[in-house]
C-alpha cells in the first residue's frame, strides 16, 4: 500500500492533507502550551494559598499553631506547598519533553514537505512542457499531410485538363513532391516526439511521482508517530509526579490522624491555668445574735481569751476568700497607714471620714464588712514601683516580671526568658571561645594577624556574658519566687515593719480621734488601726508557712564577701554555712547561715562539701 501507486492522480490532495496533518501538529503543540500555563496557574495559586494561611511570625497564631489540629492543618498547607510544586514540574517536563521537540520538529516538517512537493511540481512541469511539444508536432504534421494532399488534388486536376501548359503541370507535379516531403518530416518529427513523450510519462507516472509520494508518505508516517510518542509522554510526564503527589497526601492524611483531642485539650490546661485554688466555703453569719457579733468582730481582745474567739484571717481555713490577689499588694493595703481600707458603700456620714468625731451611739462597721469591701474595690497603688507598673500596664506594655499575670502563666513565661538568656549565653561563649581560639592561633604565626586587635571584641563579648547572666539571676530569682523556692521579695521587710511602731501620723491621728471624742474613749480609727495590724499578721503567718530548703552540704569561706545586692549574704572569711543549692552554672551558690539568714555568693569564694547525709538535715549554725 503506496501513495506513489494508489494516489498517482492525488497530488493536489496530498498537498492539502500533509499540510492539515502540520496543522494539527500545532494546534496540539497550542494545547500543550496551555496546560503548561495552566499548571504554573494552578501551582501558583497554590502556593498563594498556603501562604496565605501560614501563620505570621512573631503573632498569637503562631502561639495557635501548638495545638495537634493546627499542626496538623501547617502539615497540610506545607504539603499543598508540595503539591504545588509537582505541578511546577509538569509544567517543565511538558516544555521541555514536548514542547520544544515538537516546536523543532514542526520547522523540519515544513521544510521537507515543501521540498518534497517542490520536486513533484519540477516533475509535473516537466511532463506538461513533453506534452506540449507532442501536440505542436502533432498539428505540425497535421498541417503538412493536409497541405499534402491539396498540393496532389491540384496536381492530378492541372494533369487532367488540355488547356494547361506542360510547364505548368510540371509546376504543380513538383509542388506536390514538396509537399509530400514534407509531411513525411513532420511525421518522423511527430513519431520521435511522442516516443520520448510515452518514455517521460512512463517515468513521471512509474517512477518519479511514486518516489516523491512515497516520501511524502514516510513524512506522514512520521508526523503522525511523532504526535503519538508526545501523547505518551503527555501522559508518562502525569504518572511521574503521581508517587509524589500520593505522598503529599498521605502527609495530609498522617498529619491529621495526628491530631489528638486529649492532647490539645492538656494545652489548653497549660495556657490558661492561674495557679490558684478555687475559694473555700463562706461561714455562715448569725445575725440573730447582733450585740454579740458586733463584740466578736469590732473587738480584737476577744482573740486573747475573752468569749470564743473568732477564727483569725491568717489561720488554717479550708479555702481562701482571696486567691485573686497577690501578698504584696494586700499587705500593703492591709498595713499601710497612708491607705487605710476604704469605708463601707453605706457610709455617708461625717463619721466615715478621717479624724473626724463620731456619734457614739452609731455601732461600729463589722469588720468582716470592711474586708469584703477591701476584696471587692479596685487595690490602689502605694509605692512608686506599683505606680511605675500601674502606667506600664495602662500604656500597653507588660512589666519586667511578668507580675500580671496568674501565678501559672507567670512561671512559664519566666521560664522562657530564663532559656532565652541562657541560649544567648551559650551563643556568647561560644563567640569567645572562637575568639580565644582565633586569639592563640595569632599569638602561634603573627604573620596572620594581631593578638591585640581581638582584646576589644573579646572584653565586649565577657561584658555581655555578665550582662546576660545577671539577667538570667534576676529572672531565675522570680522564676524561684514563683515556685515557692525563695521568700518572696519584700516579705522579711514587711514581717519586721508589722511589729514595729506605727509612723507618727497615724498615732497622731488616734490620739487626736480619743481627744476629739465626746467620751474620751477610743474612736473607729484607733479600733481600724488595730484591727488591720492583727489582720496583716495573721494573713501574713497564712503565706510564710514554707518549709525552708533543706541542706545538703556544708561550705567554708575562703575569702570575705560583702553582699549588697538583691539575694545575696554576706560571709567572713573562715566562716563556716549550710549550702541548700549548688552552683547551675552561673557562678552563685546559695548558702544559709541560720534559719531566717540565705542568700547567694560566688561559688568561687567558698569551699563547697557536700555531704547526702546531710540532706533534709534542718539543723543551723
Amino acid at each position: 500500500m503506496s501513495w506513489g501507486t494508489e494516489l498517482w492522480d492525488q497530488f493536489d490532495n496530498l498537498e492539502k492533507h500533509t499540510q492539515w496533518g502540520i496543522d494539527i501538529l500545532e494546534k496540539y503543540i497550542k494545547f500543550v502550551k496551555e496546560r503548561t500555563e495552566i499548571e504554573l496557574s494552578y501551582a501558583k495559586q497554590l502556593r498563594n494559598l498556603s501562604k496565605k494561611y501560614q501563620p505570621k511570625k512573631n503573632s498569637k497564631e503562631e502561639e495557635e499553631y501548638r495545638y495537634t489540629a493546627c499542626k496538623a492543618f501547617l502539615s497540610t498547607l506545607n504539603e499543598m506547598n508540595d503539591y504545588a510544586g509537582q505541578h511546577e514540574v509538569v509544567s517543565e517536563n511538558l516544555t521541555s519533553q514536548i514542547l520544544a521537540g515538537l516546536a523543532r520538529y514542526v520547522q523540519e516538517l515544513k521544510q521537507e514537505r515543501k521540498s518534497h512537493f517542490h520536486d513533484g511540481r519540477k516533475a509535473q512541469q516537466h511532463i506538461e512542457t513533453c506534452w506540449k511539444q507532442l501536440e505542436s508536432s502533432k498539428r505540425r504534421f497535421e498541417r503538412d499531410c493536409k497541405e499534402a494532399d491539396r498540393a496532389q488534388q491540384y496536381f492530378e486536376k492541372m494533369d487532367a485538363d488540355i488547356n494547361v501548359t506542360k510547364a505548368d503541370v510540371e509546376k504543380a507535379r513538383q509542388q506536390a513532391q514538396v509537399r509530400h516531403q514534407m509531411a513525411e518530416d513532420s511525421k518522423a518529427d511527430y513519431s520521435s516526439i511522442l516516443q520520448k513523450f510515452n518514455h517521460e510519462q512512463r517515468e513521471y507516472y512509474h517512477t518519479h511521482i511514486p518516489h516523491i509520494f512515497q516520501k511524502i508518505q514516510e513524512m506522514e508516517e512520521r508526523r503522525i508517530v511523532r504526535l503519538g510518542e508526545s501523547m505518551k509522554t503527555y501522559a508518562e510526564v502525569d504518572r511521574q509526579v503521581i508517587p509524589i503527589i500520593g505522598k503529599c497526601l498521605d502527609g495530609i492524611v498522617k498529619a491529621a490522624e495526628c491530631i489528638d483531642e486529649k492532647t490539645d485539650s492538656q494545652l489548653v490546661i497549660e495556657a490558661y491555668k492561674s495557679g490558684f485554688e478555687p475559694p473555700g466555703d463562706i461561714e455562715f453569719e448569725d445575725y440573730t445574735q447582733p450585740m454579740k457579733r458586733t463584740v466578736s468582730e469590732n473587738s480584737l481582745s476577744n482573740s486573747r481569751g475573752e468569749g470564743k474567739a473568732e477564727p483569725k484571717f491568717g489561720g488554717k481555713p479550708k479555702g481562701k476568700l482571696w486567691p485573686f490577689i497577690k501578698k504584696n499588694k494586700l499587705m500593703s493595703l492591709l498595713t499601710s497607714p497612708h491607705q487605710p481600707p476604704p469605708p463601707p458603700p453605706a457610709s455617708a456620714s461625717p463619721s466615715a471620714v478621717p479624724n473626724g468625731p463620731q456619734s457614739p451611739k452609731q455601732q461600729k462597721e463589722p469588720l468582716s464588712h470592711r474586708f469584703n469591701e477591701f476584696m471587692t474595690s479596685k487595690p490602689k497603688i502605694h509605692c512608686f514601683r506599683s505606680l511605675k507598673r500601674g502606667l506600664s500596664l495602662k500604656l500597653g506594655a507588660a512589666p519586667e516580671d511578668f507580675s500580671n499575670l496568674p501565678p501559672e502563666q507567670r512561671r512559664k513565661k519566666l521560664q522562657q526568658k530564663v532559656d532565652e538568656l541562657n541560649r544567648e549565653i551559650q551563643k556568647e561563649m561560644d563567640q569567645r571561645e572562637a575568639i580565644t581560639k582565633m586569639k592563640d592561633v595569632y599569638l602561634k604565626n603573627p604573620q596572620m594577624g594581631d593578638p591585640a586587635s581581638l582584646d576589644h571584641k573579646l572584653t565586649e563579648v565577657i561584658q555581655n556574658i555578665d550582662k546576660l547572666r545577671l539577667e538570667a539571676q534576676k529572672f531565675e530569682a522570680w522564676l524561684a519566687e514563683v515556685e515557692g523556692r525563695l521568700p518572696a521579695r519584700g516579705e522579711q521587710r514587711r514581717q519586721s515593719g508589722l511589729y514595729d511602731a506605727q509612723p507618727a501620723p497615724a498615732v497622731n491621728n488616734c490620739a487626736q480621734a480619743r481627744e476629739s471624742s465626746p467620751d474620751g474613749s477610743y474612736t473607729e480609727e484607733q479600733s481600724q488601726e488595730s484591727e488591720v495590724k492583727v489582720l496583716a499578721t495573721d494573713f501574713d503567718d497564712e503565706f510564710d508557712d514554707e518549709e525552708p530548703l533543706p541542706a545538703i552540704g556544708t561550705c567554708k569561706a575562703l575569702y570575705t564577701f560583702d553582699g549588697q545586692n538583691e539575694g545575696t549574704i554576706s560571709v567572713v572569711e573562715g566562716e563556716t554555712l549550710y549550702v541548700i543549692e549548688e552552683d547551675k552554672g552561673d557562678g552563685w551558690t546559695r548558702i544559709r547561715r541560720n534559719e531566717d539568714e540565705e542568700g547567694y555568693v560566688p561559688t568561687s569564694y567558698v569551699e563547697v562539701y557536700l555531704d547526702k547525709n546531710a540532706k533534709g538535715a534542718k539543723t543551723y549554725i
